[in-house]
């Protein structure tokens, strides 16, 4: 079974990486399979009487509205989390940037991540001296203690 997800595991890794240089046929692709399941699942939902009248119609796209706002994924469904940051930010799309422009983002990202794993050493290091120096105040404290009782 292992075998068997890792398998499609790199198959989906394979075709990502050969449909992203092609963003408008990965759209294609990507719409037609999302409608297809969408029709099967249509197709299912007709099946079950409660659900297949007008009401029961209604009932459904009222519940999964809700869900989806619940949980939030439906802005990012229909919109994408990189297209709101990158409007908010005032970005280009990633399609409409140079190449020059994606490798120092992320050579910015890498610096940031450089920086952010030196602020946990220190803090690290920080936290054991606030632990050595509690460890020691302690053992001081029983010593009076014992040099009173």
């Amino acid at each position: 079974m292992i075998r068997i997800v890792k398998f499609f595991d790199k198959l989906e890794d394979h075709l990502r990486a050969k449909l992203s240089r092609r963003p408008v046929l990965y759209s294609l692709i990507g719409g037609s399979a999302l409608v297809l399941f969408w029709e099967g699942v249509s197709i299912i939902v007709e099946h079950i009487p409660p659900l297949n009248t007008l009401w029961g119609g209604i009932i459904l796209t009222l519940v999964s509205l809700s869900v989806a706002l619940l949980i939030g994924i439906f802005v990012s469904f229909f919109v994408g989390d990189t297209i709101i940051i990158s409007g908010v930010n005032k970005e280009k799309k990633i399609t409409e940037r140079t190449e020059e422009e994606i490798h120092a983002e992320a050579e910015m990202i890498h610096d940031m991540n450089r920086k952010i794993a030196e602020v946990d050493t220190v803090v690290k290091a920080l936290k054991l001296e606030v632990e050595q120096h509690e460890e020691h105040e302690h053992k001081q404290e029983k010593k009076n203690e014992h040099k009173l009782g």
